[in-house]
């Protein structure tokens, strides 16, 4: 007898251990639990009045990183002060960026926290592709050519090779409910989302959470001036398309319901040269420039809702006279968001 319940027992744990993972939309995914796994690394996080930081370990696969968290918390911080995400550029400046938005902090009460992670610890497909693809490399080194007035990082398509990233935990969009969590856990906060503005590589990784991981705590996603995009179509393949990624109808219906603004600098456009853009022949499908590649996005995804008969929720909001400059459309992300 007691033999038979040791076998019993022992069916259940593995059949409770089974049930927390699935396959969804062709990815291994851990179902949520009662304890939130965003907690689970057990950070003491420490958020004072004015500017600070505090670090956490990476997420999944990532667990031997640092992420640095720069913060404000505003001088009237309350119960109903609204929660901000900034996201970085390729600098990954994560402390600059936080600066930027202080004077908008204070005026309209938002905490800011911006996640800063080191270039030797998350590559360009960690960080900018948001870790929907991995073993990336280079099989010959992008190459610098003068275009119009800029220069650009050129590179044959069959020189860079990459796997798919079939564990959708691993991808980075999920730290940002890690930070979120853990912040308001520290400031015993009842808000239950927050916002997010990432700018430049930031809004590569913005607008790639509303297309992977549209089951976050976020609200409103503005992706500002992104160098390129994963654009939801079934005729081009990662990391600039979905055909590949066994993403399904409930799957987009999510993604397009979610509050994604493509937040663009109107002249970011050819004359731009602040920043750094990669050209090749799958992303120069996209256009050849920011402005250009936003639109081609907008276009393109509202094509492939309309395909599949989905509510599309996206926006695309173009703001006048500022280019590629982080502070600028700071400024008139935070009129957006908080006026």
């Amino acid at each position: 007898m007691k033999v038979l319940c040791k076998v019993l027992i022992l069916v259940f744990v593995v059949f409770v251990s089974a049930c927390t993972n699935k396959i969804i939309d062709g990815y291994n995914v851990k179902e949520n639990q009662d304890n939130p796994e965003s907690l689970a690394d057990n950070v003491l996080v420490d958020i004072q009045a004015g500017s600070g930081s505090f670090s956490m370990k990476g997420g999944k696969q990532h667990e031997n990183y640092t992420i640095n968290v720069f913060y404000h918390k505003p001088k009237g911080f309350n119960e109903s002060s609204p929660i901000l995400m900034v996201i970085p550029g390729a600098g990954r400046n994560a402390d600059d960026y936080r600066d930027s938005w202080v004077a908008s902090s204070e005026k309209y009460n938002a905490l800011i926290l911006s996640p800063s992670y080191k270039e030797e610890d998350y590559n360009f497909a960690a960080y900018h592709l948001g870790g929907i693809v991995k073993n990336m490399k280079f099989l010959k080194e992008p190459r610098m050519e003068k275009y119009n007035k800029r220069m650009v990082f050129k590179i044959e398509d069959e020189d860079i090779s990459f796997d798919r990233n079939y564990h959708s935990d691993s991808f980075i969009f999920k730290d940002m409910d890690r930070i979120f969590d853990h912040a308001v856990m520290a400031l015993a906060t009842p808000q239950k989302q927050y916002d997010i503005f990432g700018h430049s590589a930031g809004g590569q990784i913005a607008h790639r959470l509303a297309v992977f991981n549209p089951n976050s705590k976020v609200n409103r996603i503005l992706a500002a001036n992104s160098g390129s995009y994963t654009v939801p179509s079934f005729a081009q393949k990662l990391p600039f398309g979905t055909q590949d990624a066994l993403l399904s109808k409930s799957h987009f219906e999510k993604a397009f319901a979610e509050k994604l603004v493509l937040f663009i600098g109107e002249k970011d456009n050819e004359n731009e040269t602040g920043g750094m853009l990669l050209h090749s022949p799958a992303v120069n499908k996209q256009g050849l420039h920011r402005l250009a590649r936003a639109q081609y996005f907008y276009k393109n995804s509202k094509i492939m809702a309309s395909t599949l008969e989905l509510k599309f929720n996206w926006q695309l909001k173009i703001i006048p006279n500022i280019g590629h400059n982080y502070r600028l459309m700071g400024q008139a992300a935070a009129t957006y968001l908080y006026e």
